[in-house]
This record gives structure tokens, sequence and C-alpha cells, in this order.
């Protein structure tokens, strides 16, 4: 059992520096820290439903987690070579597309709290 503990200490411990990292090295996961800040008032401060707002939080929390994984990526594919490649072009845009997807499908969440909302 002490040895399970110990793991899963060491891998939260993991988990926090890849995400440190993520966060002293790359701009825009500073940006979606700071902008889930903002939402995360802003669905507080609103009339929301306890699943609207769960909902909402949990978007931008996986925002953040595909900005880390298109990171994991970009480390990756630049660590095996810094020569221009196709597939590796590709690859990095793919993990770029993956955080934009994400984000528009939260902004598409807060479209549909907030219409209803108003509704």
């Amino acid at each position: 059992m002490w040895q399970q503990i110990m793991r899963i200490r060491q891998r939260a411990i993991w988990s926090w520096e890849g995400f440190a990292h993520v966060a002293r090295t790359e701009g825009s996961l500073m940006q979606w820290i700071v902008a889930n800040l903002a939402f995360c008032i802003l669905a507080f401060v609103l009339p929301l439903s306890g699943a609207e707002r769960g909902f909402l939080l949990m978007g931008g929390i996986m925002v953040m987690a595909a900005e880390c994984m298109n990171t994991a990526i970009e480390r990756v594919v630049d660590d095996i070579s810094t020569e221009h490649r196709p597939a590796a072009k590709q690859a990095k845009d793919a993990g770029s597309a993956a955080v934009a997807v994400t984000a528009i499908g939260v902004g598409v969440g807060w479209v549909c709290v907030l219409v209803g909302l108003v509704w």
C-alpha cells in the first residue's frame, strides 16, 4: 500500500513538473490560464446551474490539457530533428488544431449557456 501511495505521489510530482514547464515555456498556456481565471469568475457570477458551471469550467481545463499535449508533440518532433520535414509540420499543425478545436468547443458551450440565460 505504501508503494502505491508513493507512486501516486511521484506521478503527481511529474505531472506538476510538466505543467509548470509548459507554463514557463509556452506563452499560449499562460494566456489560457488567464482566460480560464476570467471565465471562472464569470461562471460563478452568472446565475448558472451546477451542471452548466461544471461543464464550462471542465471545458477550460480541457483546453489547457490540449495545450500541454500540443507542447509535448512539438518537443518530441523538435527532439527528433530540427530539420524541416512535411510530416513534422503536419504533426505540429495537428497538435495546434487540437487546441483550436477544443477551444471552439468550449466557446460553443459558452454561447449556448449565455443564449439560454438571455432567452
